[in-house]
């Protein structure tokens, strides 16, 4: 715990002079969904709002929008901890992904497209692959499909998908073999960048979808070894 408020602290300029519930949820929230915080994380109030400097009134009502966002979850004499997905919570975020993220392409207007940040996410992946940095590596798959729902223009959409993508990272924390998981869909991510960079929606939607199908296909399974060997 004691590296994460390190990196927490760093944060603190993100807050700005007008400290808000919601800006300590989003700070909160990219940890989450950058894998600072796994699974069963007990949050602690002084050492976060130390981090932040933030008062307990404020970063309990952050935990309050992160808990009805399914990130936390309050236990009573316990306190408040980063929430366990079951198998049902990671079928319900793919078919979230798969009605969004589909969707997004299916209706982008007429090419060219603005993939730099696309390409940008693709770099990210390559280099934490060289490096053999797998967490970093989901990382880069994450923000690669942050940046595909951003070609949508929507605000809206955006805010959604964060917190569905931030519950995702959970969902990766439980794989026991992250480059077995993440590592092939650097080359699913170039496919589906080269194909929005020819502007063929049609080639783009139809590897995203079996993407998203094979990626739900392999994290449930780890899902379901783990409860059989907890069992």
């Amino acid at each position: 715990m004691a590296e994460e408020l390190t990196g927490l602290a760093g944060d603190r300029a993100l807050l700005g002079r007008t400290s808000t519930a919601e800006r300590v949820s989003d700070i909160l929230r990219s940890r989450i969904a950058d894998g600072f915080f796994p699974p069963g994380t007990r949050l602690s109030e002084d050492g976060i709002g130390g981090a932040l400097g933030v008062s307990r009134n404020t970063l309990r009502e952050a935990f309050r929008l992160l808990t009805h966002e399914r990130l936390l979850v309050h236990e009573l004499n316990r306190g408040v901890f980063v929430r366990v997905l079951t198998v049902e919570d990671v079928e319900d975020i793919y078919r979230t992904r798969r009605l969004v993220e589909c969707a997004v392409v299916r209706g982008l207007g007429e090419p060219p497209y603005a993939v730099d940040g696309l390409e940008q996410a693709v770099a990210e992946g390559q280099r934490a692959s060289r490096e053999g940095d797998w967490k970093e590596l989901g990382t880069a798959n994450i923000h690669f499909h942050r940046e595909l729902v951003a070609l949508a223009g929507s605000d809206r959409t955006d805010e959604l998908m964060r917190s569905v993508f931030a519950e995702l990272r959970l969902a990766f924390h439980v794989v026991d073999d992250p480059r077995r998981l993440h590592e092939p869909y650097l080359v699913r991510n170039r496919q589906l960048l080269d194909a929005l960079r020819a502007g063929d929606r049609d080639e783009a939607e139809h590897v995203l979808t079996v993407y998203l199908d094979d990626s739900l296909d392999r994290v449930v399974e780890v899902y379901r070894r783990r409860v059989g060997q907890d069992a």
